[in-house]
């Protein structure tokens, strides 16, 4: 008998399972899907504001260092377009450039006037590395990206112990150098951004080819077709954060700290006993002077270093 009462229980338990299961499936069949809600909601004049993307106008007119960028062309404007839309959704990168910007710009920016080189090309800083010391499989680095073989040509030590690439100063003037020379080819400062990526030799071959004397003319290799429009993009977005929805608030801003400079005329074995002496740990010391490799600093002939630190 209590077999049977078991067995009984059993098949009410599976039926009432079974009629759950059966009404939820049926909801589930029956609920509009995530487009008909929207196409529902859109008719009615409801629109809910989480599926609504702001739409970003492109500018009427624009330049790149006092050069004009062709607005009335559809791919120009499409291709601008498509590098707001990447940049301005990109959050957490392109706030962190923001952030960044307010304590290396202020020092980028005196270096290019001096030399003549554009105030608008501390974006190409910015796409090249995101303003920091960045290292690319091809082995660019940097906040300029330079290549071993260029930053020694321009005037940066390069070795075991050190490697100027990462002194964004120092870096800075040697990109300035390769700008100017670069100019000097072209005469055009918008053929110039195109030739840091694609190489002096590669934009003047491509031109010879088709035939053609703007940037905005060249097919070219996707990243170089996209390089130029990617500096629009954050230039963009840089000088007219609000637009774009971006707002570092001031406390918030990475800015310029105090620093001070020591000196290294002789050879120092010991870069963490330094530090030490200096009252600061050598974390410290590496993190305000990337550009240093190791943990020792070799001075030949009439090389001498200057090392960043925290002011006391």
């Amino acid at each position: 008998m209590k077999q049977i009462h078991f067995g009984i229980l059993t098949l009410i338990v599976i039926a009432i399972v079974a009629y759950l299961l059966h009404e939820k499936v049926q909801a589930l069949w029956q609920k509009p899907t995530p487009a008909d809600s929207l196409i529902t909601q859109e008719a009615e004049g409801q629109l809910p504001t989480t599926l609504i993307s702001p739409h970003f106008s492109l500018p009427a007119q624009f330049s790149f260092c006092g050069e004009p960028v062709p607005m009335n062309d559809i791919d120009v404007k499409e291709r601008f377009d498509k590098e707001l839309l990447i940049n301005s959704y990109m959050h957490a990168s392109t706030i962190l450039i923001l952030k960044k910007a307010y304590r290396w710009f202020p020092q980028i920016e005196p270096i290019l006037k001096e030399e003549g080189i554009p105030e608008d090309f501390k974006y190409l800083a910015v796409i090249e590395s995101s303003l920091d010391n960045v290292v690319s499989n091809a082995g660019a680095s940097g906040f300029w990206q330079l290549m071993r073989e260029t930053a020694i040509e321009l005037g940066l030590v390069v070795n075991a112990e050190v490697d100027e690439r990462f002194h964004p100063i120092k870096s800075t003037r040697a990109a300035c150098k390769y700008l100017k020379a670069s100019y000097q080819k072209f005469g055009n400062w918008t053929l110039v951004a195109a030739a840091y990526n694609r190489g002096n030799g590669g934009i003047r071959e491509a031109m010879d080819k088709q035939k053609v004397k703007s940037y905005y003319d060249l097919l070219l290799n996707e990243q170089t077709n996209r390089f130029v429009f990617r500096i629009l993009a954050l230039k963009e977005i840089m000088e007219k954060p609000t637009k774009y929805r971006f707002q570092i608030q001031d406390k918030d801003r990475y800015l310029p700290e105090n620093l001070r400079e020591v000196k290294i005329e002789v050879t120092v074995n010991n870069l963490v006993e330094l530090a030490l002496k200096e009252g600061i740990t050598y974390k410290t010391l590496k993190n305000y002077n990337e550009w240093v490799l190791t943990d020792k600093l070799t001075v030949k002939d009439t090389t001498k270093w200057v090392l960043q630190l925290p002011a006391k």
